[in-house]
């Protein structure tokens, strides 16, 4: 389900424990996918990166892809730094993982990645920053 209303996007936020973030970076210098999940690190979410050139990142192990996260961590949330054409395979991963929520980051839209989660009952949040949305509604 395409999740556009506020309030719906606010119980999002407050049910969710722990972040999946693909495309995870440890870089300052690469702006948001370093940024916002260590925001929402601070604000007090599990953070699990998942990029295959890194090996941890906020404290927590990275993992190459959403596949290789032990079945012991329980995935809320999918938050997606990567381009479109990379996001349908990052549903079906996120569906695979037992994930609730896939959400894509400003300017990241996927019509083929919405119907995948929303087929398996994931909500679906599109272009929308993680943190400004968190910022506005919860900080």
């Amino acid at each position: 389900m395409l999740v556009k209303d506020p309030q719906e996007i606010r119980k999002i936020l407050e049910e969710t424990k722990t972040i999946a973030v693909v495309g995870f970076s440890d870089d300052p210098g690469r702006g948001a996918a370093y940024y916002v999940p260590k925001h929402m690190h601070e604000a007090g979410y599990r953070i699990i990166p998942v990029n295959p050139g890194l090996t941890e990142g906020l404290g927590e192990r990275c993992y190459p892809s959403l596949g290789d996260i032990p079945e012991s961590i329980s995935v809320d949330m999918v938050n997606c730094f990567r381009r479109p054409e990379f996001i349908p395979d990052i549903a079906k991963q996120a569906v695979a993982v037992g994930a609730k929520v896939l959400w894509m980051q400003m300017g990241i839209t996927s019509a083929e990645a919405v119907e995948i989660a929303s087929d398996a009952g994931l909500k679906v949040v599109q272009s929308l920053c993680l943190m400004k949305e968190y910022n506005r509604l919860l900080g």
